[in-house]
């Protein structure tokens, strides 16, 4: 699961996600491997203690973050945050806690890309494209996997933002004229 919806109303839009069963058991298997080297180890107590905070340092490392977005209509604001206990381990502080606030009328648009990840193929990943021509992930890691999970979560996002909205008659008209006087300028 790339992101799951945790309130979804006609002013807001709240994505969550954790980190998934892969990132749980490459935690629990890293550290499994530190305890049993201490456990059957005939070294001091120092180095068995040595042995397990440092498979559990690694451990932690390779934890994915907790993230979210909240899309929020009634500030005008997208705010995505981002958890990570490796951070606030390494920091004893608030430094685990990152956040990027984003005004809604700045997103021009919201699309799956496809990311190498190292080891394991391809992953995707939802990016916003803002009128600056910036672009940001929703998350920052991209899911392994099914690519429908993804861009039904853009879909999502999109439809909530009413970015894919068909344009009216007069719009199309306009359009069309334009096009329709251009050529015949041209001979």
């Amino acid at each position: 699961m790339y992101m799951q919806v945790e309130r979804r109303t006609s002013s807001c839009l709240h994505l969550k996600r954790a980190p998934g069963i892969r990132s749980w058991s490459l935690l629990v298997g890293i550290l499994s491997i530190g305890l049993a080297a201490a456990y059957y180890s005939a070294d001091s107590l120092g180095w068995k203690l040595f042995y397990v905070t440092g498979c559990l340092f690694v451990a932690v490392q390779n934890l994915e973050d907790w993230e979210e977005a909240v899309f929020d209509k009634s500030t005008g604001k997208v705010m995505l945050k981002t958890f990570s206990l490796y951070k606030k381990l390494l920091t004893l502080s608030r430094v685990g806690h990152d956040q990027v606030v984003v005004l809604l009328n700045d997103i021009r648009d919201v699309n799956v890309e496809e990311e190498k990840v190292r080891y394991f193929g391809k992953g995707y990943v939802v990016m916003l494209r803002f009128a600056t021509g910036f672009s940001h992930p929703l998350t920052q890691s991209a899911v392994m996997g099914h690519r429908s999970d993804v861009e039904a979560i853009a879909m999502l996002i999109a439809t909530f933002l009413e970015l894919h909205r068909l344009e009216s008659p007069v719009e199309l008209s306009q359009s069309s004229d334009s096009e329709a006087d251009g050529p015949e300028d041209q001979s």
